[in-house]
């Protein structure tokens, strides 16, 4: 606790040149703002000046009590120190980036006699190839989805791959070539991993050379089948490439827009490696207040590229960013020496790569305004979830499972879709469950869960981030064990259990990988969110369930009746209004609706009443 009011003349009088970093605190010794310095004397004056136009910096100015410094040997030095202390204190008044921990990479293990491809966060220390990074899973996933159309390398783990005894789905949905069972030799095999790096390398040209040459050798072999599948696949290519790569931006590169409106702040990133687009990514730094967006870019490049491990944020040669920064150059030295190549930081472009810029700023204005329109928050709700069951990454797209049915009849599972702006209604699903023991909910969660995710699987359809599903540990399982059957990877699995009063604030979660279950407080927006989605999966279930009893109560009856083909039922029922009213009539009642005759009038009346004879 420091009352007294701060003095900056006198503070400034003893202060240093040198270059280091500064860290202002209010009376309760609360680090409230961290800034380096070239010249550290120089720096902090200039807060305490006569004109500063911020009110932002007026207003952290007037908290000040304390100014501790640290002075560093290089300038350099002084911007590392800067970011390590942001990301430690999270002061107020400076702009937060969300620290992801790491980013995910495609990897290509290389130690097998059928190698694996598969996502990966962490050190890149075990063997094999490291492909990325990229801006985040769900681009890993799509991916790793594509791979599988082209190339058909395994994805499964280990345990999954040495336990088989028969091809999996993978196998027949043509999307694996079951090298578990022995129907690929390891040549072949081999030529299908070495194209799939190829690929990943930004090499599909010679991909496609390669398969041309084969397609011509299968030819010449009168090996016709063989021939169209080298076809099918340089056509694939052809179309991937089409969409994937960037005209006029080869090499390795990130392209980054930052956009400030009603004082929050977005930033667009685009990553392009091997003249490849990996894809993008929004953020929405705290504590933008009255910052514009070439500030917002000063705050996010060092914590972008300067935190957490190096290996793991590789940083490119070119920065492609939509306004000018003041201090590039320092940046820029820091940069190189971390990344052990030159690294340039432009603004000034032409041509397509000015094209891209202007694209990532257009997605950044777009986001931003999608996240103001009443929307944030959703997105507030969505990073505490993230916070909450510690992902990686904030979930950008949430699946919520429910059943539905009258002790066993007429079961119906919903699938309902919240992404950071809420319900996704036009992904909404819903499964008749067929051809299960009634009441039993595990095999009907199995059975809505295998079809769904079947035709992503398929290309029908997106992965979530996160699955949620009415349930424990059972639950988990038996959503696990569809998952690793599709070799989908990377969606966290959440569990609700309600326990015997199913009251709102007294759910268990139970998250997949973890052994202790997580009970978060009723005040949780997390819980809330988890609550909101739960709720209307609940909703569309039920709605689907109560169609299906009342279809089923309405047509069952007249359905079992010779004669009573489906034009006469909905007669029958548009002119009495209903199933009940048709049960209440009598034979002379029936037989005056066209097309009715005496004998089937007396059939449909003996339906209702069997015991009238």
């Amino acid at each position: 606790m420091n009352p007294v009011p701060f003095n900056p003349k006198q503070f400034i009088s003893r202060l240093t040149s040198r270059p280091g970093v500064y860290r202002m605190m209010d009376g309760e010794g609360n680090v409230i703002y961290v800034g380096k310095a070239r010249n550290l004397k120089m720096r902090v004056s200039s807060y305490f000046g006569q004109h500063i136009s911020s009110a932002k910096t007026r207003h952290m100015v007037a908290q000040i009590r304390q100014i501790e410094i640290t002075i560093t040997h290089t300038e350099n030095e002084a911007l590392i120190l800067e970011n390590n202390l942001i990301k430690a204190l999270k002061p107020r008044y400076n702009i937060l980036l969300r620290d992801d921990k790491s980013y995910p990479y495609i990897y290509l293990s290389s130690h097998q006699d059928f190698p694996r491809l598969g996502s990966y966060r962490g050190a890149r220390s075990g063997p094999g190839r490291y492909f990325g990074p990229y801006p985040s899973t769900g681009a890993v996933r799509e991916t790793l989805n594509l791979m599988q159309k082209l190339f058909r390398v395994r994805q499964c783990e280990d345990s999954f791959y040495g336990n088989r005894s028969r091809p999996c789905l993978q196998y027949q949905i043509k999307r694996c070539s079951a090298p578990c069972t022995g129907l690929i030799d390891k040549e072949r095999y081999r030529q299908d991993v070495r194209h799939a790096a190829l690929f990943l390398e930004g090499k599909s040209n010679e991909v496609i050379d390669d398969l041309v040459k084969q397609m011509d050798a299968a030819s010449e072999a009168l090996e016709f089948e063989q021939a169209a599948r080298y076809r099918d696949q340089i056509a694939s290519l052809r179309r991937v490439q089409e969409r994937q790569y960037v005209s006029g931006a080869g090499g390795d590169l990130d392209v980054i827009a930052g956009v400030v409106k009603n004082g929050v702040g977005c930033i667009q990133l685009f990553s392009i490696r091997d003249g490849r687009n990996l894809g993008n990514r929004s953020w929405f730094p705290r504590h933008t207040g009255n910052s514009d967006a070439a500030e917002l870019l000063a705050a996010f490049l060092p914590q972008y590229y300067l935190s957490g491990d190096s290996r793991s944020r590789e940083i490119p040669a070119d920065i492609l960013l939509n306004q000018p920064l003041d201090e590039a150059g320092w940046l820029t030295a820091v940069l190189t020496s971390r990344a052990g190549h030159k690294v340039a930081i432009r603004h000034r472009l032409r041509g397509e790569r000015a094209r891209w810029v202007k694209l990532a700023e257009a997605n950044a204005a777009a986001a931003l305004e999608s996240h103001l329109a009443g929307r944030a928050s959703m997105h507030s709700r969505f990073e505490r979830l993230q916070e909450a069951l510690g992902l990686d990454e904030l979930p950008r797209r949430i699946e919520c499972f429910d059943i539905s049915h009258t002790t066993g009849a007429f079961p119906v599972g919903s699938c309902i879709v919240f992404d950071v702006c809420g319900p996704v209604k036009a992904e909404y699903r819903r499964f008749n469950i067929r051809n299960i023991t009634p009441g039993d909910d595990y095999a009907a969660l199995e059975q809505a869960l295998s079809r769904r995710y079947t035709r992503v699987v398929k290309g029908e359809g997106k992965l979530p981030d996160v699955l949620i599903i009415d349930g424990g540990k059972g639950q988990i399982a038996r959503a696990n064990s569809v998952l690793e059957e599709l070799q989908i990877r990377g969606v966290a699995v959440l569990g609700i259990a309600k326990g015997p009063t199913r009251k709102p604030g007294r759910e268990t979660l139970f998250l997949s990988g973890r052994e202790q279950p997580l009970i978060l407080p009723g005040d949780s927006p997390a819980l809330h969110l988890i609550q909101q989605i739960d709720g209307e999966a609940h909703r569309f279930a039920i709605t689907g369930h109560r169609q299906r009893r009342g279809k089923a109560r309405a047509t069952s009856v007249l359905e079992g009746i010779s004669g009573l083909g489906p034009k006469r039922r909905r007669q029958l029922l548009r002119q009495f209004g209903g199933l009940q009213e048709v049960a209440r009539a009598g034979v002379e009642d029936l037989v005056r609706i066209q097309g009715i005759s005496r004998a089937l009038a007396q059939r449909i009346y003996d339906s209702f009443h069997p015991d009238s004879g």
